[in-house]
């Protein structure tokens, strides 16, 4: 997914929380939906550098 629409979801769960009066849960929220974008990122680092690896070691 791309960063607008990681803006998009902060958004709609800023206003839900505003009206809510659930800040608290809006930011941890945000700080789940990071870690979760780091490890996909992570996990997406790590399977190229294996495909890469077993790309090499197939020629």
């Amino acid at each position: 997914m791309s960063n607008w629409l990681y803006i998009l979801y902060a958004v709609i769960l800023g206003i839900v929380s505003w009206f809510t009066e659930e800040i608290v849960t809006f930011v941890m929220l945000g700080v789940i939906l990071i870690a979760l974008n780091n490890i996909n990122s992570t996990l997406k680092k790590i399977y190229l550098q294996n495909n890469e690896r077993s790309n090499n070691e197939d020629k």
